[in-house]
């Protein structure tokens, strides 16, 4: 009776999960069609995952400028593997840092860290110490340093993890038998952080990937500018384009040309599918780390 009642139940549990999985692949699967759809299907019908009509109109604007678009691939695969490598490295040595008890300030910093995801300096005075005093403007380093080289949620998260899952007679053990610490965290820190260094640089790179404040507010070069930044400028035109024709009263040959609609759910496309391909080979290692970083401590 035991063995039906739980035959029953994984039954249930996965007919439950597979109906959730199906419940977040469908917005995706949407979004990818109606990239392929015909921009007056769209107006005229709405969204559908059987559209009347496909259409490659949205992705033939996108790559008009295919030139640009490459760059800006360029410039953000650049930003993300540079900046999370940066994040990962820094994050980690403060967090091994925070987590040894026997640091003497070990209380002040951890509190100091805290202290950074409570408050911060404001948008205008961060700008101007960034550009008069630190002179990222129109650098790489103005899309890799503000905002998101070093995040204090990252280094709690990891400092829980290495204080409650490595344990410190191992550490001990290790420098009894001459192993100093750029040895100790070297050879045991790093390589029994494994699931929480998939986590933190998952966050990271989505950040970095993701992110199209930073070329906003210090590019101003066209050549620098990342993906993000490149589908964000070529959206912004094609509504001015069009909402100017429509304030005029007249639709111009270019504004009807536009597929703004298809053209958005194009721009998700091209922007998620680099982290759909990446995402599978780590999340092994990432729910193992959000989770065990997140509860133990």
């Amino acid at each position: 009776m035991k063995k039906n009642s739980d035959a029953k139940f994984q039954i249930f549990g996965h007919g439950l999960m597979l109906v959730y999985c199906v419940l977040c692949v469908l917005p995706f699967l949407l979004l990818f069609i109606a990239s392929f759809t015909d921009e007056a299907t769209i107006i005229r019908s709405g969204y559908s995952f059987w559209p009347e009509k496909l259409s490659l109109g949205a992705y033939t604007y996108l790559f008009t400028e295919g030139g640009q678009i490459l760059r800006g691939y360029g410039n953000a695969v650049l930003v993300t593997v540079v900046g999370t490598g940066l994040n990962i490295m820094m994050t980690m040595g403060l967090a091994y840092m925070l987590s040894r008890k026997d640091f003497p300030l070990s209380k002040f910093a951890n509190f100091y860290v805290f202290f950074t995801m409570l408050f911060n300096g404001g948008l205008v005075p961060t700008y101007i110490m960034y550009t008069n005093y630190l002179h990222v403007k129109n650098t790489y380093w103005g899309l890799i340093v503000p905002a998101l080289l070093v995040n204090a949620f990252y280094i709690m998260i990891t400092r829980t993890y290495i204080s409650g899952n490595i344990p410190m007679e191992l550490l001990e053990a290790a420098r009894m038998d001459g192993a100093g610490e750029f040895k100790v965290y070297g050879r045991l820190i790093l390589p029994l952080s494994r699931p929480i260094v998939a986590t933190v640089g998952l966050f990271c790179g989505l950040a970095y990937w993701n992110d199209w404040m930073n070329g906003l507010y210090y590019i101003n070069d066209n050549k620098l500018y990342t993906i993000q930044n490149i589908l964000n400028k070529m959206i912004n035109e094609a509504q001015f384009l069009a909402n100017n024709s429509e304030m005029a009263g007249q639709l111009t040959k270019a504004a009807l040309d536009i597929p703004t609609n298809t053209m958005k759910m194009a721009i998700a496309v091209i922007g998620i599918i680099p982290i759909m391909i990446i995402y599978p080979f780590i999340q092994k290692n990432f729910v193992k780390g959000i989770v065990l970083g997140a509860v133990k401590g």
